[in-house]
């Protein structure tokens, strides 16, 4: 039995660190990848149920002909009024009926966007397709225009969900107990305070994601796992209370469930990171994809407090396509001298999560 749940993590007045491979401690993402978020879950299975545990939980990613479960990365999510707008990663090719080379300044318009409201992501790439109309060149045209977020994207209304600032932090040398100014980046998500309960507030955007659930029987342990994974909190300056959220399960709308149970497709969209070794030649069939190489420190000191750097590897970005659906694997970035005090291997989670969509024909 397929299971398919979309979770929001609402953050409320908490701010957050999302720092990733390549940006510095000024900077920080707007949201999460999923091989992030599932150390992070893995992390805290961990801690609630030990480290063999954890291991052997592990163990059944590499072993069994479907993983326990797969996630995609998170998205944004923006309350307008009574409606909630989630937020997909523009696939990487063309929507049936696409204008391809009819109107330049159009396609400099559509190129940049690199998230869609899961309206029109689904109009485009499950339903009819692209339409040229003037109404709808229009439409996109004033909408890119919008915001420009701080990356450099034009994204609908997606940058006025959620603001990033700069927090000014003094770093204090233990030997010389010299000082230095430094600043981190950290993002907060639109929220409005509940008139009925002062010390309430009400998360009017944040993340979501999608887990589907290989084995059914893991969604209560799941969420239990996610609910203790929320009160110690996600990414980076969590000392300082940073990325805590709560956790709501939101029934699928009958768009999710047209979006996630879509036939008539011919590609496959990533929502989510993707690596596997070797790669089938099967995927070199007309693809369209970007990658980014995902490495980092070890989320803790090994116990003679030493920082250690995991191996890094290139995985496909969401957004890339492919015309067979991608289904990845654990990638071991153990570092290559560990030591004696890392006793355990060390992964990072290519496992993919993809949804059916239609291209235009090349």
């Amino acid at each position: 039995m397929s299971i398919w749940k979309l979770v929001k993590l609402k953050f409320g007045r908490n701010v957050a660190h999302f720092g990733e491979l390549g940006i510095g401690m000024e900077e920080t993402s707007e949201r999460v990848l999923s091989d992030t978020l599932f150390s992070a879950w893995i992390s805290s299975y961990s801690k609630l149920f030990g480290k063999d545990a954890a291991t052997n939980f592990l163990e059944k990613f590499n072993s069994q002909p479907k993983p326990p479960f797969r996630l995609s990365s998170t998205f944004i999510y923006q309350g307008i009024g009574e409606n909630t707008t989630y937020y997909l990663p523009r696939p990487l090719k063309f929507p049936p009926n696409y204008p391809v080379g009819n109107d330049l300044d159009f396609i400099k318009a559509y190129k940049p966007l690199k998230y869609l409201p899961l309206d029109i992501w689904q109009r485009w790439y499950q339903g009819s397709g692209f339409s040229d109309s003037e109404e709808l060149k229009a439409k996109i045209k004033s909408e890119a225009n919008k915001v420009l977020t701080q990356k450099g994207t034009f994204d609908f209304e997606y940058g006025t969900a959620f603001k990033i600032n700069k927090v000014p932090k003094i770093a204090v040398d233990r030997v010389t107990r010299a000082t230095n100014i430094y600043q981190t980046g950290f993002v907060q998500y639109q929220w409005e305070a509940n008139q009925k309960e002062s010390e309430e507030v009400e998360s009017l955007s944040g993340l979501y994601f999608i887990v589907h659930f290989g084995e059914p029987d893991l969604e209560n342990i799941f969420f239990a796992v996610l609910y203790f994974l929320g009160s110690e909190g996600l990414g980076g300056e969590r000392s300082s209370g940073a990325g805590q959220f709560k956790v709501e399960q939101t029934e699928l709308t009958n768009t999710w469930k047209q979006v996630l149970n879509f036939k008539d497709a011919n590609h496959h969209c990533l929502i989510s990171l993707f690596w596997q070794h070797p790669l089938p030649e099967e995927f070199l069939n007309n693809p369209s994809y970007e990658l980014q190489q995902r490495g980092g420190w070890l989320g803790s000191p090994v116990s003679d407090g030493r920082q250690l750097r995991r191996k890094s590897v290139q995985m496909f970005t969401e957004g890339s396509v492919f015309s067979i659906v991608p289904q990845g694997q654990l990638a071991d970035v153990t570092p290559d001298k560990p030591g004696k005090f890392l006793d355990h291997k060390v992964y990072r989670s290519g496992i993919s999560l993809s949804l059916p969509i239609k291209v235009q024909e090349e």
